[in-house]
């Protein structure tokens, strides 16, 4: 496996497939992101919506905003840059436009930097005070566990879109042929938002998905559901 000239040795692919897991012991599955009030409001009704849905916070904030922060997480830990680290992490959470997005965001990525403080104390940036993201967290294990950063980033793409399609099974008449669907769909767009996340200037930095974060909202006092808030 490569990335450019970069040649990810097997116990680092072994690392990512365990980082992109949904048995990695970190929470991911217990949130929806605004997908279950989406789906109660009836703005998702079926596989189509699902993939409009989906492939609009793809292009719009996972590579507008946390595949470029992941990249300067990661960049700061080789740099051992650990004001750039700490900066960039505050930025990512101060752009969650909801109060369950930040939550998931700071309990998902906790969780993960708890999980490699355990299992090798001392780990650069672990003792952060800071509140952790999921991207920075993301970068911390790349970084750790010797995973290329493009590699890192296509890991925690992989992870949101497997969490969300999951997600829609449970909520939805979706079915499992269904759901792959989408997944193959996503497949296709996620490389090229990669590409588009890592190639972004500083000042362009940013998402705004009012969809998303009114969905989220709602989702804090909706009066039954199925996953976290």
């Amino acid at each position: 496996m490569t990335s450019g000239n970069t040649v990810v040795d097997r116990l680092a692919l072994l690392h990512l497939l365990n980082l992109a897991s949904p048995a990695l012991p970190i929470g991911s599955y217990s949130y929806s992101q605004g997908l279950e009030s989406a789906i109660e409001q009836e703005w998702i009704v079926g596989e189509s919506q699902l993939k409009d849905w989906l492939m609009g916070i793809l292009d719009n904030s996972l590579a507008k905003l946390d595949v470029p922060i992941l990249a300067r997480c990661y960049h700061a830990l080789e740099a051992d840059d650990r004001e750039s680290f700490t900066g960039w992490n505050r930025r990512v959470l101060a752009s969650r436009e909801a109060q369950e997005l930040w939550l998931e965001d700071t309990q998902v990525g906790g969780a993960l930097r708890k999980l490699l403080i355990r299992q090798q104390p001392g780990i650069r940036f672990g003792d952060c005070e800071e509140e952790s993201s999921l991207p920075a967290a993301f970068a911390l294990a790349g970084y750790h566990w010797n995973i290329p950063l493009v590699e890192t980033a296509l890991g925690f793409l992989w992870c949101w879109a497997e969490n969300q399609v999951a997600a829609a099974i449970k909520l939805m008449p979706l079915g499992q042929t269904a759901g792959q669907r989408v997944l193959s769909e996503l497949k296709h767009r996620i490389p090229p938002c990669l590409e588009r996340g890592l190639a972004l200037a500083d000042d362009d930095i940013g998402s705004g998905l009012p969809g998303l974060a009114v969905a989220s909202a709602r989702h804090e006092v909706q009066y039954s559901r199925l996953f976290r808030s």
